[in-house]
């Protein structure tokens, strides 16, 4: 079944040319136009800095790219262009300036560019369709059979909280751009709805609990604060691939908080690998690691896939260090301890952005 593209907005003459030229670089992609019924795949929402327009999906599967032109790349790029991200409820911004370069900004703060020239509709396709193409894992469903002596957490539990606290202590786990700041209730509400997300904390923790049930931390939560169960920590129990969604199992008097959007790239790893006992994902680098080659979104079906065979690939896959292109690291363990006494004073607080 062939993607689907459509055009929204109008846009200067200059992005209305880079349009045209994407459209017919999608195409040769194998993309086609979108009927005026059909939900798209991808949406190329043109817009401006002026007046920062949303295209509203009908679906949370839709990806959105939002393209606007500008003169110059600001000083702070990210810190200047990631507003307009978010108010244009977008999955990926395109600030392009015309006959010098384009520049793409990414929802975890990845920031990076392609000049103009040989190839460059071409390419400017090759960014986008791993993010386009990809299957968001971020549907929760919630079963309130957590074990009543769980309710209060574990000794797993607040080795998970300590774990937290010594990671916010490093400064790793930054909230630089609170979406709830930027964006009024209504729009708030909205991308809640279609990323999954509860805020911008960054990175995420886990532990096994048994053979198949792991805990993880909350999306969107404080990793420093984690203490209350089916809040702040999730008891992930399953992944029902029929429904696409990661199941979990939470106390019946708690209303509960969507799980991180990584789960299901936890729950691949688990799943292989039983001497797995932690995993930890944070938003640095280390030198030499071997990493994805595709830029796929955060709790994407194929980013949890290229991980997990990266981990299968490692010398010891209990102890794996795997980079994710563009965004981060994750380091299974054997336990969080483990863990975090193998990265401390070795990790870079700048993430690569090729």
């Amino acid at each position: 079944m062939a993607l689907t593209y459509a055009v929204h907005g109008e846009g200067t003459p200059a992005l209305e040319t880079l349009a045209k030229g994407l459209c017919a670089a999608l195409e040769r992609r194998g993309y086609r136009p979108s009927a005026q019924d059909d939900v798209p795949n991808l949406v190329l929402n043109l817009t401006s800095r002026e007046t920062p327009r949303p295209y509203r999906r009908k679906a949370q599967a839709t990806f959105v790219l939002s393209i606007l032109e500008i003169e110059e790349i600001p000083p702070e790029p990210v810190q200047a262009m990631y507003p307009y991200l978010v108010r244009t409820l977008s999955n990926m911004l395109l600030a392009y300036i015309p006959g010098k370069e384009a520049h793409f900004f990414t929802l975890d703060l990845g920031h990076y560019s392609e000049p103009e020239g040989e190839g460059f509709y071409h390419r400017l396709v090759e960014r986008i369709h791993p993010m386009a193409s990809a299957r968001l894992v971020i549907k929760n469903r919630f079963e309130p059979d957590l074990e009543p002596e769980l309710w209060e957490g574990d000794e797993l539990t607040r080795e998970l909280s300590r774990a937290g606290k010594i990671l916010d202590s490093w400064n790793l786990l930054p909230a630089p751009f609170p979406i709830d700041k930027i964006l009024p209730p209504e729009d708030f509400r909205h991308v809640q709805r279609l990323y999954g997300i509860g805020g911008l904390s960054y990175g995420n923790l886990s532990v096994r609990k048994d053979e198949k049930r792991f805990w993880m931390s909350a999306s969107g939560v404080d990793k420093a604060n984690l203490r209350v169960i089916g809040r702040d920590i999730l008891l992930v129990k399953d992944y029902d691939e029929k429904e696409n969604c990661i199941v979990l199992s939470v106390p019946p008097h708690i209303e509960p908080r969507r799980v991180s959007v990584d789960a299901i790239e936890h729950w691949m790893i688990y799943q292989e690998h039983p001497e797995v006992g932690a995993i930890i994902h944070v938003h640095a680098w280390m030198d030499g690691v071997p990493a994805t080659q595709a830029h796929y979104p955060c709790g994407s079906y194929e980013l949890a896939k290229s991980v997990a065979e990266l981990v299968r690939k490692a010398p010891d896959p209990a102890r794996a260090v795997v980079g994710l292109k563009n965004h981060g690291l994750t380091i299974t363990g054997r336990s969080l301890s483990d863990i975090l006494e193998r990265i401390e004073g070795k990790l870079i607080r700048q993430v690569p952005m090729t």
